[in-house]
């Protein structure tokens, strides 16, 4: 199945996007029902390049002008009849493996029954058997529609950024990070709706199972990598944007017993380098990077490169350098590595 998807009123061939200067409004996002309504109080000054054309610009705009682009139709294949036809194929290459797909993927009717069934499995224990967990799963993700959005925009982002994913019912089968990331959208929607029993303990068997702890009350957009995974911690009160990419050991949390607001907020397209700590209420601005290892207790400009502990600007306060492309897709660790580093190892 093949859906034709259009920005703005353009033709069917053709699209006209705007890049308007001071990052607003430059490419025009998926859907609004992609997001749900537990992100709205975090608004991005900018919106990421739209993920699914066949020529992306990971660009962020800095000019002072207008700049008018043209894209090519774009042309999306459903994230669910594309991981069967993988699952088909990989049993094909590995016969001895047909039960497992066919458990996990191709026995399956719908995206929604398969995630439920995988998590459900994962997170069983002897006195929480899988049953109970798959009921608990399904009745969320098949009611929530902006949830699901999510889902296929993160099994998209692990695709597109992971060098490492070789397709996306790998991902979906062996990746803990997006696992997690999908669990957490499970527990998040009960927290909301009061049920914060069932939501922590889905947060704790999250931890046991994947070593990633994340509160259900902290929100988190969509398009999400969490890349390895391992030993990240997001605090009740964060706040994570769109098409952010975390490495692992990474931890969004407190500065000391303060309750209320205490967590950091996280903008779009964010890239978060490995064993990083942001602690406090502060804000990471759109488009921003963290240099791994950094420990960050202060505000951090869109479009900026921070390093070091304490985390300091690259480029210096007074004229940081700033940022062209969207950190959180080109995954570049290492640009302007000459500004903070004046020797080789």
């Amino acid at each position: 199945m093949i859906r034709r998807h259009s920005l703005l009123t353009s033709t069917p061939k053709q699209l006209s996007l705007l890049f308007v200067s001071h990052m607003h409004s430059t490419l025009v996002t998926p859907s609004p029902k992609q997001v749900s309504q537990t992100h709205q109080t975090f608004k991005p000054s900018f919106t990421p390049s739209f993920p699914f054309s066949r020529h992306r610009v990971n660009t962020l705009h800095t000019g002072s002008t207008v700049e008018q682009i043209e894209v090519d139709e774009i042309v999306e294949v459903d994230v669910w009849m594309k991981m069967q036809d993988e699952a088909r194929l990989d049993v094909t290459v590995e016969p001895i493996l047909s039960s497992y797909y066919n458990t996990f993927i191709l026995s399956h009717e719908s995206l929604q029954t398969a995630l439920a069934n995988h998590l459900a499995v994962k997170l069983s224990s002897p006195s929480l058997p899988s049953t109970t967990l798959h009921d608990l799963f399904v009745a969320v993700l098949e009611t929530d529609q902006a949830v699901m959005d999510a889902v296929k925009s993160d099994l998209r982002a692990v695709k597109e950024r992971d060098p490492a994913c070789i397709s996306h019912v790998h991902c979906f089968l062996n990746f803990k990070g997006f696992l997690a990331c999908q669990a957490h959208r499970v527990a998040h929607k009960l927290w909301l709706q009061g049920r914060e029993i069932l939501a922590v303990m889905i947060q704790n068997r999250v931890s046991e199972v994947f070593a990633v702890d994340i509160h259900p009350g902290a929100k988190i957009g969509s398009g999400i990598l969490l890349d390895h995974a391992t030993g990240i911690v997001v605090g009740e009160t964060a706040v994570i944007g769109n098409n952010v990419s975390i490495l692992h050991s990474v931890t969004l949390g407190g500065t000391g017993k303060v309750s209320g607001d205490r967590h950091p907020k996280i903008g779009d397209g964010v890239l978060i380098g490995a064993g990083t700590c942001i602690l406090g209420n502060i804000k990471v601005g759109d488009g921003a990077k963290i240099g791994a290892g950094s420990v960050v207790i202060k505000d951090v400009p869109p479009r900026t490169t921070v390093v070091g502990n304490p985390a300091k600007l690259v480029g210096g306060k007074n004229n940081p350098v700033k940022l062209d492309k969207i950190p959180s897709f080109t995954m570049d660790h290492t640009s302007h590595i000459s500004d903070f580093y004046d020797y080789c190892v």
